[in-house]
């Protein structure tokens, strides 16, 4: 009997169990995320080598033209060392990691996960899989607020696929892409995209995509050229916070 539960625990039949409990499921960038992956044995005694949290993303790749979903990892944890778990047994590890700041916030088709894995020797691993929210940082959050109170609105974000140009550590860049419905660029602009291209806990390093509006024939010709589109880099600071409208606003008129 004890030979044949072995024998099924190998392909993953009566094999040990996880389940991760996070502390919350909203959480900010560059927060401390906390909890505990439980262990719950199988039929028979089993060696963990390890077991590993993943956060993982969704973003668009395109591969001849064709786009897909696919997913990606943005960053991995090693929350434990070899332990051996008996039958039946449960067994709470508890955990905490720091989500990058530059982890994409949760809006749109993005989705953000923890994936838990149970490495098991002589097994089948097993696995768990926890969606979160995340919410932009600080700084980041008040770039976004103030280009909606200049008079734009969200009209898609996503992740898509980085070109070489600005991959940085991860296979992709998040994208928001903003319409003019009020005020100064309404009429002056077709949309604004912006990309948030690294982050620390005082500044963000940012791209900004100003599409402005075709007028005439020549406004034609240039948005068939795509000569109506500027990119501009931009750095924002915390000492920019108290006046960041008016600066967002000046940087966007200069090439609007």
């Amino acid at each position: 009997m004890s030979f044949f539960n072995k024998m099924l625990a190998s392909i993953g039949i009566g094999s040990s169990k996880v389940d991760t409990k996070l502390e919350k499921s909203s959480y900010e960038a560059g927060e401390l995320v906390r909890g505990e992956v439980e262990i719950i044995g199988g039929n028979v005694e089993q060696k963990i080598d390890a077991i590993y949290l993943t956060l993982f993303t969704t973003y668009i790749k395109e591969i001849d033209d064709t786009k897909y979903n696919s997913k990606a990892p943005i960053e991995n944890f090693r929350v434990s060392e070899p332990f051996v778990i008996q039958p039946n047994e449960r067994k709470s590890i508890p955990f905490s990691f720091q989500l990058p700041l530059d982890i994409p916030v949760t809006v749109g088709s993005t989705r953000v996960w923890v994936k838990t894995e149970l490495d098991i020797r002589s097994g089948a691993d097993s696995e768990d899989k926890d969606y979160i929210e995340v919410r932009p940082s600080k700084i980041a959050a008040r770039v976004l607020d103030e280009v909606q109170n200049l008079g734009f609105t969200l009209r898609k974000a996503e992740c898509e696929q980085a070109s070489n140009r600005y991959r940085r550590k991860y296979p992709f860049i998040q994208e928001f892409e903003f319409v003019p419905v009020r005020g100064l660029f309404r009429g002056r602009l077709d949309e604004l995209e912006i990309v948030f291209l690294s982050q620390t806990e005082s500044s963000v390093d940012l791209l900004m995509q100003v599409d402005r509006k075709a007028r005439g024939f020549g406004g034609f010709l240039a948005e068939a050229l795509d000569a109506d589109e500027s990119h501009v880099r931009l750095t924002i600071s915390v000492q920019d916070l108290p006046n960041l409208q008016n600066k967002l606003e000046q940087t966007i008129s200069r090439y609007s």
